[in-house]
């Protein structure tokens, strides 16, 4: 059976680590492939307290080049060669910024041979496709090219009718299943194509994955019905002209994005270092989008996709 989804808060602060929160990282295991968002300072320790491998990490998608945000990739990829890992790794990056990662790649006298680390970048809207799901970009509010990501699954063959496959003269076994894979059969009323017996396709699962930013229409436009939206919340409500002004949201400019957007749930990231618990952000944010949550460092979540 396909294993579900997992999603693993492995740093959930900005700026810098405090001691309740590593900087920026998330990971998502969708079926064999890990795809990690960010790279901040200690994210390969994260990841060895974490259920998912980091030599299982098939795409790294970086949102910007703040400190918090990619400075655990030289040591990630460092890692991985010590490791023997062999297959090669893709890195997202926005436009004109590729630069950045490779040069960092080859810090000091490190440099990568057994296996290939392929820096992309991408712009607001270009799409990196992978096997049974996309990775599309969007440009975010912050003052340095910064990219939010969406997760979507490819779409789904619409639902079998068994009743009208009967009907059209395909006796149930192995023809039944001919056509859900996509191929016409015989029937005892003549010949029988899939799209006679299957429903419309279905839109597969979505996630987006957003900071660092201050409120954008962007944010919603790349949300939009997502079963689930990570999103930053630097700041409370009482900070929010300061967190705007370098580009950051406050609680309920990101609750608010989430509700604009009609995602399914919310979790707020990129926590200031100034907060030690959860509060006042959570509550604030759940009075605009109840289905808020800030989750702790190595959380871990797991959702009934693939």
């Amino acid at each position: 059976p396909a294993q579900p989804m997992r999603f693993a808060f492995l740093g959930t602060g900005g700026s810098y680590p405090s001691r309740e929160r590593m900087t920026q990282a998330f990971a998502a295991r969708y079926r064999g492939d890990v795809i990690l968002f960010d790279c901040g300072e200690g994210t390969q320790r994260q990841m060895m307290l974490s259920s998912l491998s980091f030599m299982s990490v098939k795409t790294i998608a970086i949102t910007h080049f703040h400190g918090d945000h990619f400075l655990g990739l030289a040591g990630l990829v460092q890692t991985m060669q010590l490791n023997d890992r062999r297959d090669p790794i893709e890195i997202l990056v926005p436009k004109g910024t590729a630069g950045f990662a490779e040069a960092f790649l080859e810090l000091g006298h490190f440099r990568l041979k057994k296996f290939e680390a392929r820096v992309r970048e991408l712009g607001d809207g270009e799409r990196a496709q992978y096997d049974g799901y996309s990775i599309t970009a969007a440009s975010l509010n912050h003052p340095v090219p910064t990219i939010g990501f969406r997760f979507e699954e490819d779409a789904k063959a619409g639902r079998f009718d068994p009743a009208r496959a009967k009907e059209l003269g395909v006796p149930e076994g192995p023809l039944f299943s001919k056509l859900q894979d996509g191929h016409p059969v015989e029937g005892g009323k003549g010949k029988v194509h899939p799209e006679d017996v299957m429903g419309p396709r279905r839109n597969g699962h979505a996630f987006c994955y957003l900071t660092d930013t201050a409120p954008t229409p962007r944010a919603v436009e790349v949300s939009k019905g997502a079963d689930v939206l990570i999103m930053e919340a630097t700041a409370d409500d009482a900070l929010t002209e300061f967190a705007n002004r370098y580009g950051h949201c406050a609680a309920s400019q990101t609750a608010a994005t989430a509700k604009e957007a009609g995602v399914g749930e919310l979790y707020l990231v990129h926590l200031s270092a100034r907060y030690k618990e959860s509060d006042p952000i959570e509550s604030q944010a759940r009075s605009v989008f109840p289905k808020s949550k800030v989750p702790k460092d190595l959380e871990e979540v797991e959702l009934p996709w693939g």
